[in-house]
């Protein structure tokens, strides 16, 4: 088993890094039982040592059942590229994690950011590629993943087979195809009382019901994996094959307990199912090191011994609140008996939109119903 350590400046000194635009936001570091660390991952983590300035804008740029807190400042807000493996590339800054795939075909884009962050990250894809924005994949509804939707993908242009511009218009091609869950699109054409409308130009423009779909993009097979009731209940995680590379949004995140938002369908046995999914995928490296590699919807790039890690977290503190569900106490009673009480110096929060509280009502309330 591995021993999880901050990341500090003197591993990131004793790492070699490869060559990387700008790091993740890291949160923790890891060690290995032999030489001081060389896989691409611990590489990457090292390297986030030296922009620590860059975890205060994160941290105010966190998802939640809501949009979530908003950066304070857009205007001095960065958005950081790290290079991951194959064609992948990760940003960071602009809301939640966003992963995008270059190559031949085009430009491929899972979330978006915030809306306010939209120019920013145009110019950082533009930095990766001067090719057209094809696709836009959504993983779930929430504004710090899709509010840069209208803009990205008009940005782009969608891949048109046969007469369709010729017989339709030239609207058909004039933007890139936004992908996601049928429930992401329900949501935003229908917004719950007291939340704002989306615009019309974000919504999804092609929806699948299905588990699974699968696109062929820029030589790699890209599955789109719908996980039912977790983080939403519209959550997409996506594997890009032949990069070896898992993008998961907000089903797994390394700064906090799971964001289990119940108003939208979440539940904490559907993050749990999703975190086993990712496991199953993944393929681990040396000593359980690199391998696959994930990028959460929060946080620093990871490996599927992080995911291991905090799966195992995860499902311990489910069957506490479950064994007290089963003795007959209540939720003021559970949240007093502090079932997260081991991995609070982690992951706990006492302000914020996503408390540790809310986490265990959010877990109770799952287990309850």
């Amino acid at each position: 088993m591995r021993k999880s350590l901050p990341c500090t400046f003197a591993a990131a000194l004793a790492a070699q890094p490869r060559r990387i635009r700008a790091p993740t936001i890291g949160d923790h570091g890891h060690s290995r039982r032999s030489a001081p660390p060389r896989s691409g991952l611990a590489r990457a983590l090292a390297a986030t040592a030296l922009f620590a300035l860059a975890q205060a804008a994160a941290a105010a740029q966190s998802s939640g059942p809501h949009p979530g807190p908003a950066p304070r400042d857009f205007a001095h807000a960065e958005v950081h590229i790290l290079k991951v493996q194959g064609s992948i590339y990760m940003l960071v800054g602009a809301g939640g994690n966003i992963t995008v795939q270059t190559g031949s075909d085009g430009v491929l884009l899972v979330d978006t950011g915030y809306a306010a962050m939209s120019e920013k990250v145009l110019a950082a894809v533009r930095s990766l590629s001067d090719g057209p924005i094809r696709y836009i994949i959504d993983t779930h509804v929430h504004a710090d993943h899709t509010g840069g939707n209208e803009t990205l993908a008009k940005a782009g242009s969608t891949i048109a087979g046969g007469n369709v511009v010729g017989n339709i218009g030239a609207s058909a091609g004039s933007q890139a195809a936004i992908l996601a869950f049928q429930t992401v699109l329900e949501r935003m054409a229908a917004p719950s009382e007291g939340e704002a409308a989306t615009p019309q130009g974000a919504w999804p423009t092609e929806t699948y019901t299905t588990p699974e779909r699968k696109l062929f993009f820029n030589g790699e097979g890209i599955e789109m994996i719908h996980i039912p009731a977790a983080h939403t209940d519209g959550d997409t995680m996506v594997f890009f094959r032949r990069s070896d590379v898992i993008s998961t949004g907000d089903i797994f995140v390394t700064n906090g307990y799971p964001i289990v938002d119940l108003a939208r369908g979440g539940n904490i046995q559907g993050v749990i199912a999703g975190l086993n999914r990712i496991i199953e995928i993944a393929i681990p490296a040396n000593e359980q090191e690199d391998g696959t590699l994930v990028v959460p919807g929060h946080g620093r790039l990871c490996d599927v011994a992080d995911v291991v890690f905090y799966q195992e977290m995860v499902t311990i503190i489910r069957d506490r609140v479950q064994d007290m569900i089963k003795r007959g106490l209540t939720l003021a009673q559970v949240v007093a008996a502090r079932p997260t009480r081991d991995y609070d110096p982690r992951y706990g929060a006492t302000s914020g939109f996503w408390t540790t509280d809310k986490f265990v009502e959010a877990v109770y309330r799952s287990l309850k119903h």
